[in-house]
């Protein structure tokens, strides 16, 4: 299945950010057999984990025996070009990662971090997956988001109107509606 003429599959990547902070419950949850076997059986070969401030240090792997090839590290100057060169990305609920994954055009799964007091970065990935833009899950349930995923069902973002999306935050922030 998807192997090219050589009999080698070709490299797909999925690359996961936590961003600047430290969300050690993602990182468990990437590096957990569960989710590791899910993607390896959807023919991702690849699994590059920026782990931020977290003090969890996921398994590496080099894939040798056919499972996911697994690196990681913690910050860089730029994800853009880990963010490129994805098939799938799993990101923390910031706004930023979300919004620069979704202009990409890239799948995107959102894993919202339920330790956070007052989550309104939930809303944000919780509003964009009913919009089927992205999918939405929390650590616990990764695995099951991703066994179920159907990534020809998301629609495009297409960032040119931020209405709704103001709208939506001042409605969080209690303004009135326009």
């Amino acid at each position: 299945m998807g192997d090219s003429e050589n009999g080698v599959k070709p490299r797909k990547t999925v690359f996961v950010t936590v961003g600047t902070t430290s969300f050690d419950a993602l990182v468990r949850a990437v590096d957990s057999q569960e989710v590791k076997k899910e993607l390896s059986k959807r023919g991702y070969t690849h699994l590059v984990i920026q782990m931020g401030r977290g003090s969890y240090t996921p398994a590496k792997s080099g894939g040798e025996d056919g499972s996911l090839a697994v690196d990681f590290f913690t910050f860089s100057s730029s994800i853009a070009d880990y963010l490129r060169s994805a098939s799938l990305v799993i990101s923390h609920a910031g706004s930023g990662s979300i919004f620069e994954t979704l202009r990409l055009g890239k799948p995107l799964i959102v894993v919202v971090n339920e330790d956070l007091m007052d989550n309104h970065q939930s809303e944000l990935a919780e509003e964009l997956a009913e919009r089927k833009h992205l999918y939405c899950a929390g650590p616990p349930t990764l695995h099951q988001t991703i066994e179920a995923m159907n990534l020809e069902s998301l629609l495009p973002y297409h960032p040119g109107d931020a209405t709704p999306v103001a709208k939506l935050i001042n409605r969080f922030l209690g303004f009135p509606d326009d």
